[in-house]
């Protein structure tokens, strides 16, 4: 079975078998869709060209490499770019960019390369379906199903387009003691 048949078709080895998740209600009249463009095109040099996160390498490395460079967290926010791990099915990892937030457990993310043909997946739903509703297991839509993929994917987090102690030192600068 193909990786594509083998992903609408059943969860993770191992997993419980997934359930139908609802089209996000957004979809309606702004659908996902897919574009072919003239070159083909990766995940890491498309997040890298329409975020503002630099990090070089395959898509697995971006989390560990963003460490002290970037924010990273759990919560997504627009502009930041979501981790998804390296995993038998995705040796390389994945990364996709949050370019609207529908509400906690709901997100758009643009990315490319998502079916391995080197296309652009735009508008595309995230769906949180952790257990602690903290980011950590992701499904994503599949646009030519018009459904969500039945595969659950293991998320690192996001990593914010800012550096880490951009907030700390804007609170250093608030709580400073100006005798000092």
């Amino acid at each position: 079975m193909d990786w594509m048949s083998d992903t609408i078709a059943g969860g993770a080895a191992g997993s419980q078998q997934a359930v139908a998740l609802p089209a996000p209600r957004y979809l309606s009249g702004t659908p996902a869709r897919i574009v072919t463009p003239r070159n083909r095109l990766q995940c890491v040099p498309y997040a890298r060209q329409i975020s503002k996160v630099s990090i070089r390498g395959d898509a697995w490395t971006w989390w560990p490499s963003a460490e002290g460079r970037y924010g990273r967290a759990s919560t997504p926010k627009v502009g930041s770019v979501l981790v998804l791990k390296r995993a038998r099915r995705l040796r390389l990892g994945h990364i996709a960019v949050v370019t609207r937030i529908l509400n906690s457990r709901e997100i758009i993310v643009d990315h490319a390369n998502w079916l391995n043909r080197g296309r652009l997946h735009l508008g595309t739903p995230v769906r949180d379906v952790s257990a602690n509703n903290d980011w950590s297991t992701v499904r994503v839509w599949y646009t030519p199903g018009n459904q969500y993929g039945a595969r659950s994917y293991a998320a690192h987090g996001f990593i914010y387009p800012e550096p880490p102690l951009a907030a700390n030192s804007a609170r250093q600068e608030f709580f400073a003691d100006p005798a000092s």
